[in-house]
């Protein structure tokens, strides 16, 4: 039975949780992930993780918020004024905007709170600053 090495292809199933529990992915609902491993698709620690099995191991791993996406930042947290959108558009907390900057770079931002005079918005990925654990198990190794 192989074992999985660098640049072998995996397929794995598994459970993202975080610290209190809660599912942040699952492949029982989204279908197991193939993958080349060495090829820079999941987080390196994670792949780290994967080396070595074979196919039915299963493992529990865990990923501090810096092997997975990274901390919190508050500089990608800012305040744009109400009168940057245009007039009559709605603007809900929740709600991602795609918010062109100088240079013709464009970043999807959540809505974290609005006022009548500024909008909030946070560039942070909704999993940062979050330990990730992964239930995991290999269904095959090529």
């Amino acid at each position: 039975m192989a074992q999985a090495e660098s640049n072998s292809t995996v397929t794995i199933s598994f459970i993202g949780t975080l610290d209190n529990g809660r599912i942040f992915h699952s492949t029982d609902e989204h279908g197991p992930l193939t993958l080349t491993l060495g090829a820079d698709q999941i987080f390196p620690a994670l792949e780290q993780a994967v080396i070595g099995m074979r196919a039915g191991d299963v493992k529990n791993v865990v990923l501090s918020a810096a092997e997975a996406y990274g901390p919190r930042l508050q500089e990608n947290i800012i305040q744009i004024s109400r009168q940057s959108f245009p007039a009559g558009k709605e603007v809900t907390v929740g709600q991602k905007l795609s918010i062109d900057f100088t240079g013709g770079i464009s970043r999807v931002m959540a809505v974290i709170a609005v006022s009548n005079a500024d909008v909030t918005l946070d560039g942070n990925h909704p999993l940062a600053g979050c330990d990730l654990t992964f239930a995991l198990r290999v269904d095959r190794v090529e």
